[in-house]
Order: C-alpha cells, then structure tokens, then sequence
C-alpha cells in the first residue's frame, strides 16, 4: 500500500474530503438543508408555515407507505403470472401492464376516483343485493370511499405495473441452472421461489425499487388534485390566504427534498449491505 493510499484510508476512505468518490454532492445538498432549516429557525413566518404543513406531512407518509406497499404486493403477482407457463395468465399481465404504462398517472388518479369507483360500487350493489335485502350488509354509497383510498387505489394501480416489470426482470436474471440445481433437490417451485430465486432477485431489483419509492413520494402530491391535505394542498392553501408564495413553495420543496434525499440513502446503503453479504 502506498502512503497516500494509507493517508486516505486512515481519514475514513471514501468519506475523506481528499478520497476521489469523496460524495461532494451530499455535501452541498447537506449545506443546502442546514442552510435553510437555519433559516426557517430564524424567521418566525415560516415556523408557522412549516406548522401547518407538518399536519398535511402526515397525509403524505401515509399515502406513500400504503400506495407502495400495496404497488409491490399487485405487482409481485403480476410479475409471477406474467412468467407463468401458462398462455392466459401470461396475456392478461401482459395486457394489465401494457395499459397500466400507457396512461398518465393524473389521468388514471381522476378515472379511478370520478369513473372506476362509481362503477365498482355500482356492481357490488348489484352483486350484494341478496345480502342487504337479507339485512346482512348495508348499500355502499360513493362518498363512503374516501378521496384518499381513490389516489391510494389509483398510485397502486399505477406503480404496481412499473414494480411488475422490475421484479419480471430481476426474476429472469437467476441464472436457470439455480432454479434446476434446486429442482433436482427436490424443492417446490414456491421453496425454490422463496430459498433460491428471491435472494438473488432482490439485489437486482432493489436500486430501482428504491428509484420508484422515490417517485413515489414526489408523485403522492398528486393526490392534491382530489383535495386530500398532503404538504401540497396544505402549501396551496396557506400561500394562497396568506399570499407568502414564495417562502411557501419552498418549504413544500424543501421537506420533499428531505424524504427523496433520505430515502435514497437508505436504499443505496441497503443496496451496499446486500452486495457484501
């Protein structure tokens, strides 16, 4: 080893300022967030601002977390019918994604809340109807489902075909001599799926799963659109009573820069972990 390499290594290795993969871009956006959170300490307009949409933070986690979740659960099934052998459930995840990709997701945010759920509660009705003559359950009406289980419904739907493709994909990349190695010990195709397969999908498909958890979070304000008071329709409202557009929708960008900046750290230090194991 020579000196400098031991100078560097004794300073942290790659966190040292002098390393070359030295992560100046951290840097400047950890500057950036002191920076400005100083500056929110400071200013007493914006405490009450960052108050207000600290309340529509809350709606935001909650619809990043349950969009994503469920994208993950619908998509892992879409992925695993679309590698099926068999020719109908191949075709029809083929089909869900191809039309899933192929709308905007605003578009498919208002058909889902103002068109597919009057239509499903239209058709559970009609199909529960022996069931509420009987006095077993009550008719469902269009405004017990919330505006926010409609964008939750609708980013499910939307992110589950992308999440679909990813672990397709990541599926693929085992090598097939694994899955017939596990075969001839005669594991069951969900044990060769669990034991063999998923452990070395999952560090193929994790960075871009972490790339659309990312998107996830900044595609939750869409939700917005339906009234749902996430940090946009929070911000949207206070800047327009109090007219402070400026400081407002910086602290909007400011706390999702925070989340999408967290967020991929964590998964490229998952990601990290994964490729030393």
């Amino acid at each position: 080893m020579t000196a400098p390499e031991r100078g560097s290594s004794r300073g942290g290795g790659r966190w040292h300022p002098a390393h070359p993969d030295f992560p100046w871009w951290l840097a400047a956006l950890g500057l950036l967030a002191i920076g400005f959170g100083a500056f929110i300490a400071a200013e007493a307009g914006l405490r009450q601002t960052i108050a207000i949409l600290s309340t529509g933070l809350v709606t935001t986690v909650k619809v990043t977390v349950f969009a994503f979740s469920g994208a993950l659960v619908l998509g892992f099934l879409v992925a695993l019918a679309g590698r099926s052998r068999r020719r109908l459930p191949r075709n029809l995840a083929r089909f869900y994604v191809e039309l899933v990709r192929g709308v905007p997701v605003l578009v498919l945010l208002f058909w889902i809340a103002f068109a597919g759920v009057p239509v499903f509660v239209a058709g559970w009705n009609g199909l529960a109807a022996p069931l509420r003559d009987a006095g077993l359950v009550s008719e469902l009406l269009v405004r017990d489902v919330s505006l926010l289980m409609r964008g939750v419904i609708a980013l499910v739907i939307a992110y589950s075909a992308f999440i679909a493709e990813i672990v397709r994909a990541g599926l693929d990349a085992v090598p097939k001599g694994q899955t017939e190695a596990a075969q001839a010990l005669g594991l069951k195709p969900f044990q060769r799926l669990r034991l063999v397969v998923l452990p070395q999908a999952i560090r193929t498909v994790l960075p871009p799963l972490g790339n659309d958890l990312v998107a996830m979070v900044k595609d939750s304000s869409l939700v917005s659109v339906l009234g749902v008071a996430d940090i946009t329709q929070m911000g949207k409202v206070y800047a327009s009573g109090s007219f402070r557009f400026f400081e407002t929708y910086s602290l909007v960008a400011y706390l999702y820069l925070l989340m999408t900046v967290s967020l991929s750290l964590a998964a490229r230090a998952l990601e990290r972990h994964l490729s030393r194991r």
